[in-house]
């Protein structure tokens, strides 16, 4: 037994609480070398009455370590536990002390998970779990008031977008496109900012209270919120906290005042006179001198910024925040940004751009979700680029599964590209390849958003080639492809499993992977075929069910409880069965 791989805390990832009577416990080992993990578990003041022990399961596997995982209701809400671990004639128990030869009998050696408070529980809204995103970058969906064009507007046929063009999107384009979206199946949209900004991208806020003149105007968008309502359509919008533009009127103050400005501590001044352009002598987003960086740990600017939150919720009814480089805003703002967007909204969506491990911000007191760049990343490394084999990317998933909470998964932000990424079509090259990556995407824990576009199979390099006008000319339009992302969505939202249920590899070799979600009424397995050959996949059902082929270009037969899938080059087949009373 390789105890220097074991580990186990009683925080994060692997002690937590999934809803108000259930904690979930992990442990890690080394790959393969422990048969059988059990939790020892009671509450400390009344042990003798109340200890049981329960097995762990294999929830994922990486190159190196397996993760087992347990589910159990604490008695009285308190729980002490301690673990039992077998490697062959091997075996040691694992308390809060370190490894024992012999069961412990005092539980106050144990872990401790104190109690149980349910107002100190991550709990993303339950919506999301169900949702399919569509993403709009505004400047370049639709043009429906030509009358607000900025100055020097391109011909929206035009496909060559330098990084300061202006094609005329706004929110009346939007309207008028409102059936089209639609008619997609998706039940939620995310739109990059609409406030008023000197840029087509408008991360560079002037105004946080007002709309974009180029987009509209305030009454604009709450009957585009409205209207998205009326259809079942969710709607969150873009904020961006960390910076504002340098035409934000009290950036100007400073610039005109300099350190008599009364917004002098509203930024991270360094030095004095105020410098701009490629030194600027203040903290900016990145090097970007026109994105000078609030200083939100200033009680006025927190004010402020809450205020601007709370307003577009009370005004447009919006059900969301994607907060634009969350993780370079203090944490303290987070938890009162919370705070007062639940107390108004009790399901609002707090969503944060995040593009590495964000724990920190997901222990129940800041967001609900993160964007997920790390599955983008292994998604696309497989699908796309040819750069890694399908047990890679198993590793790669399951690790990512195994370092959050479950809510955590089950709310994620999954994208494969977006407006800050070379499109999906441009990055595979190749439209089954494109279809498969979509298809996986669709299947992961976590809700997956479509980037405008995509499914008409626009192409684009990294921006700004990826924001390109939409297409609208049917006969530029891939209807073909079009067609697969209508079937994708509705196969999305007709699955629980595919929802909410467990996520798993039963298979994962080559360029050949099954994936199976399992929840209480079904059991989905959706089988790839990420090779020029026709390839036959067998598996195991465990003997527990049948199942039938729901969608796909491949072939299946079953004898006993061994699934043989035939796939051609680059084919998928989606199995489905209800599952069996156990």
């Amino acid at each position: 037994m390789h105890v220097e791989a074991i580990y186990h805390r009683s925080a994060d990832s692997y002690c937590y609480a999934y809803d108000d009577r259930t904690v979930h416990i992990r442990l890690r080992a080394k790959k393969d070398d422990l048969q059988t993990v059990k939790a020892i578990y009671g509450d400390k003041y009344d042990w003798e009455h109340t200890a049981k022990e329960t097995p762990l399961y294999k929830m994922a596997t990486d190159e190196l370590f397996d993760y087992w995982q347990a589910e159990f209701a604490p008695p009285h809400r308190r729980l002490r536990y301690a673990f039992e671990l077998v490697s062959g004639k091997r075996k040691l128990w694992y308390t809060e002390q370190g490894f024992s030869e012999s069961k412990p009998r005092d539980p106050l050696s144990f872990f401790d998970y104190p109690f149980l408070w349910p107002s100190e529980i991550l709990k993303p809204p339950e919506w999301v779990k169900g949702a399919v995103f569509y993403q709009i970058f505004p400047e370049r969906f639709a043009n429906g008031d030509p009358a607000n064009d900025p100055a020097g507007v391109r011909p929206w046929e035009q496909d060559d977008p330098g990084p300061h063009d202006y094609f005329g999107g706004d929110l009346q384009g939007v309207l008028d496109r409102i059936d089209y979206i639609q008619s997609l199946g998706v039940n939620a949209v995310y739109f990059t900012p609409l406030f008023e900004a000197n840029t087509n991208h408008k991360y560079d806020t002037a105004d946080y209270f007002k709309i974009d003149p180029h987009f509209g105007d305030t009454e604009l968008l709450r009957r585009l919120v409205q209207a998205f309502h009326d259809r079942g359509i969710r709607v969150i919008l873009d904020a961006v906290f960390n910076h504002s533009g340098i035409r934000f009127a009290p950036f100007r103050d400073v610039l005109e005042n300099g350190r008599e400005s009364a917004y002098w501590d509203w930024f991270h001044m360094k030095d004095y006179p105020v410098a701009t352009g490629s030194k600027p002598s203040y903290h900016c987003f990145a090097f970007e001198s026109h994105m000078p960086k609030l200083n939100t740990a200033n009680p006025e600017v927190r004010a402020y910024l809450l205020d601007v939150a709370r307003h577009w919720v009370n005004e447009c009814d919006i059900d969301g925040w994607r907060l634009d480089v969350a993780n370079e805003v203090d944490h303290e703002f987070w938890r009162q940004f919370r705070k007062a967007l639940k107390a108004l909204k009790p399901d609002f969506y707090i969503l944060g751009e995040i593009w590495h491990d964000a724990m920190p911000w997901l222990r129940g007191d800041q967001f609900d979700a993160v964007m997920n760049y790390p599955a983008t990343e292994a998604v696309l490394r497989f699908f796309a680029k040819d750069a890694i084999d399908a047990e890679t990317l198993s590793h790669q998933i399951n690790r990512l599964l195994a370092s959050y909470p479950r809510q955590v998964n089950e709310a994620a932000f999954n994208i494969i590209g977006s407006h800050d990424t070379p499109r999906l079509l441009t990055v595979a090259n190749d439209e089954r390849k494109a279809m498969q990556a979509a298809l996986f995407q669709f299947i992961l824990p976590g809700a997956p958003c479509l980037y405008y576009g995509d499914e008409v199979g626009m192409r684009g390099g990294a921006d700004p080639d990826c924001r390109k006008p939409m297409v609208w000319e049917k006969q530029r339009q891939n209807g073909e492809l079009l067609d697969f992302y209508r079937r994708l969505i509705s196969l999305r939202l007709a699955h629980p499993a595919l929802q909410e249920g467990s996520f798993e590899f039963v298979y994962a070799r080559d360029r050949q992977i099954v994936v199976r979600r399992k929840h209480a009424s079904e059991h989905v397995y959706v089988c790839f075929n990420h090779g020029g050959a026709q390839e036959r996949i067998l598996f195991s059902t465990d003997g527990q069910l049948s199942p039938v082929p729901i969608w796909g270009n491949g072939t299946f037969r079953m004898a006993d409880d061994t699934v043989t899938v035939t796939l051609p080059p680059f084919g998928w087949l989606v199995l489905a069965a209800p599952a069996q009373d156990d």
